[in-house]
């Protein structure tokens, strides 16, 4: 069995891994966020807002495009459209057979 003594010494390693495990998070994170702040520090506020209204406007662009696609693609419309040549045919073979030549 495990005496106190040993109990001691595991919770110290443990808890010695634990903390420099956090201590090398801890400077990742913060080498992240300096990079971060490095990479944003010519923007201002001004640029940030027209380049978020540049980003929404084209994202609109596209779902609109995508949506008209996908209604091009749909089964209605090609039932529609198969309808539609269907009935011109009908009315050019009854304008032929009607015609009484002259």
């Amino acid at each position: 069995m495990i005496s106190n003594t040993q109990m001691d010494q595991i919770l110290l390693y443990a808890s010695l891994i634990v903390a420099s495990l956090s201590f090398f998070l801890c400077l990742y994170a913060c080498a992240r966020v300096g990079k971060l702040l490095n990479s944003v520090k010519g923007l201002e506020w001004d640029t940030v807002a027209t380049l978020t209204g540049d980003i929404g406007t084209i994202k609109k662009s596209i779902q609109t495009l995508n949506n008209r696609i996908n209604g091009l693609n749909s089964p209605k419309l090609n039932d529609e459209l198969l309808q539609y040549a269907v009935k011109q045919q009908t009315n050019v073979t009854d304008i032929n057979k009607n015609n009484f030549g002259g």
